[in-house]
């Protein structure tokens, strides 16, 4: 069972600080990371998402996963698609995969413009050495749970390229 977590931070540089500590750790093999995707609000409200390939291997989703989960929480039709039926659509295809509104919803409220995030598909994980490690950060923390079963059908629908986007 993996974890999806986001990391929320008051400030623009919190998500790629905290992405380098997580960098340490998984050198030091204390986290396993599926994917990872850094997220940066900018002050005016604009959305800029960033692969975090340098966390990952090559197993990682893809950015059409960040890319859909990001663009949901932020209710911004950046994926080239018109806000209504089909953002409904997406947002019930996210549901039917194992996250959910309630998820969707505080990550959005956490993420003002002028922060950051760092989210995480957390395989395997030293809880205890890895909390204690990132004590230092000032970050609130949002995690949900998904099964095996959830994270095959993440792959499925959204196994693409990497993205490097700005809305």
């Amino acid at each position: 069972m993996s974890e999806l977590i986001v990391f929320a931070f008051e400030n623009q540089d919190g998500a790629k600080l905290m992405a380098g500590e997580i960098k340490q750790l998984q050198k030091q093999q204390l986290i396993t990371l599926d994917d990872a995707a850094i997220v940066i609000r900018k002050v005016d409200g604009k959305v800029k998402v960033k692969q975090a390939t340098n966390l990952v291997g090559a197993g990682a989703m893809g950015g059409a996963f960040w890319g859909l989960l990001i663009g949901m929480i932020f209710w911004m039709p950046w994926i080239g698609l018109a806000v209504g039926a089909v953002t409904g659509a997406i947002s019930g295809g996210v549901t039917d995969i194992g996250i959910d509104d309630n998820f969707i919803k505080e990550v959005g409220n956490s993420i003002e413009p002028g922060n950051s995030a760092l989210f995480l598909l957390i395989t395997d994980v030293t809880a205890d050495k890895v909390i204690e490690d990132l004590k230092k950060f000032d970050t609130t923390i949002i995690r949900t749970s998904l099964s095996a079963e959830q994270e095959e059908k993440l792959r499925a629908a959204f196994a693409a390229e990497e993205i490097d986007t700005e809305t």
